[in-house]
């Protein structure tokens, strides 16, 4: 979860999936053996104990995974150290790789970070390329974990498919449909279409509600469909040349100078109270947001909201991490062993089932947690479906070493434009004064 709370703030929370079970039989499949006489780490009775950095919400505890661990590998013990936001997150991990001391056995990676550890850090990671079976992964998520030479540092743990929550009581209230199908079609033609909704919502809107809560978020959802964004092939950044920027920043400056925005910053309290009072119509949805919005919105909202396909007929990816096991671990072998788990299928389905963020591995897609997934707060939208067809469009990106920063920097001036009045050409401006320092 990220962008707009920034590639720093994997915040997610339950979404309440509706599945079938997961059997222990499944679980039991993908389990491991014992140690491994390549690791170091074990005591004289040959228990070993594994230690996972990550941020955020990654779902493994609320899916009860390291005690499942342990039950299949009674010598090995799983332990999570967790930093509530990425932002914090990150330096450290430099630190740590820079000083070679004080990592974990397994590192999570979040997507805007992975293109510059594999560009400057992928020597201090071993290649899992070899144990993790990358062609069960969606193939762009394994590219951008793959140095030049085919090694890969990391294991994809989920993706962030778009699609567009949309609030079915306001939508009813301005005269709009709430029928998701129909929904859909009214933003078949893509993200312009969506404004022109914006506009006929804005008509007979409720006094004091807004058609979206956030340009930026819209603007990250345009870009995030092409696969030219900040980068080029070649490395060089084009974030001032991209069409998709072009784009998404026209988009977000009319949705701003229309009044279409409340202007809120995702994540942030005025935006959490936003959802609790039911101000906002639609929220940009990659899958991860259904759980915020769950979460924020509050029991007296459920049932009043949908979910229906992203504008356009590309989707977007927005988010997603990778699990990554250091060199200089005492426990590789077993570490490996940990990671290939963690992300096999049944895995990613019982996280997606716990805590709602969609498999980057395309074997859980037929598993009965995912294809016959349903959201109980949204109207019982078959999210499973949403979620699976939505990442078959998903476009190969190219990631750039500093993308997170240029997403934040674009984000904080929408916001300004939206909420100071800043015009279109200082906002960007601003933006570009800011990324050309950052990036060098």
């Amino acid at each position: 979860m990220r962008i707009t709370r920034s590639v720093a703030g994997r915040r997610r929370r339950t979404a309440f999936v509706a599945t079938t079970g997961l059997t222990v039989t499944a679980l039991l499949l993908t389990g491991c053996g014992g140690s491994s006489d390549s690791d170091k780490g074990a005591d004289a009775d040959g228990n070993i104990t594994l230690t996972v950095a990550d941020f955020g919400q990654f779902g493994y505890k609320e899916a009860g995974l390291f005690e499942k661990y342990h039950e299949l590998n009674p010598k090995i013990t799983v332990k999570e150290d967790t930093t509530a936001e990425e932002k914090n997150y990150y330096p450290k991990l430099l630190q740590q790789l820079n000083s070679g001391s004080g990592l974990a056995d397994v590192q999570g990676i979040e997507v805007g970070r992975i293109k510059e550890i594999v560009d400057t850090k992928a020597d201090s990671f071993a290649d899992l390329s070899k144990a993790i079976g990358v062609d069960e992964w969606v193939s762009w998520k394994a590219k951008q974990a793959t140095t030049p030479d085919g090694a890969v540092i990391g294991a994809g743990t989920d993706i962030g498919p778009m699609s567009l929550c949309y609030n079915r009581e306001l939508f009813e209230k301005a005269g709009l449909p709430t029928d998701r199908a129909e929904v859909a079609k009214l933003t078949e033609g893509g993200w312009e279409d969506f404004l022109a909704l914006g506009e006929q919502f804005k008509k007979k809107a409720p006094e004091g509600t807004y058609f979206m809560d956030s340009a930026s978020a819209m603007f990250n959802a345009v870009v995030s469909s092409s696969p030219e964004q900040y980068y080029d092939a070649s490395g060089k950044p084009i974030y001032d040349k991209s069409a998709s920027v072009e784009q998404g920043w026209k988009l977000a400056a009319e949705a701003a100078s229309k009044k279409l925005t409340q202007g809120l910053a995702q994540f942030e309290d005025p935006w959490q109270a936003a959802l609790r009072k039911g101000t906002i119509a639609t929220v940009v949805c990659p899958a991860w947001m259904a759980g915020q919005i769950s979460t924020y919105a509050g029991d007296a909202n459920k049932g009043k909201w949908d979910i229906t396909s992203a504008p356009g007929d590309t989707s977007a990816n927005w988010g997603g991490s990778f699990l990554a096991v250091p060199k200089s671990g005492k426990n590789v072998a077993e570490a490996t062993k940990l990671v290939k788990w963690l992300t096999a299928p049944e895995q990613q389905a019982a996280v997606f089932k716990a805590i709602g963020v969609f498999p980057s591995n395309q074997g859980a897609y037929d598993l009965p947690d995912v294809k016959n997934a349903t959201l109980p707060y949204f109207n019982d939208a078959p999210i499973g479906q949403i979620y699976a067809d939505g990442a078959k469009s998903i476009p190969e990106a190219v990631l750039g070493p500093k993308d997170g920063v240029i997403k934040d920097s674009i984000s904080t001036q929408i916001n300004n434009m939206e909420q100071r009045g800043t015009s279109p050409d200082d906002a960007w401006d601003a933006a570009v004064r800011t990324i050309d320092k950052a990036i060098g």
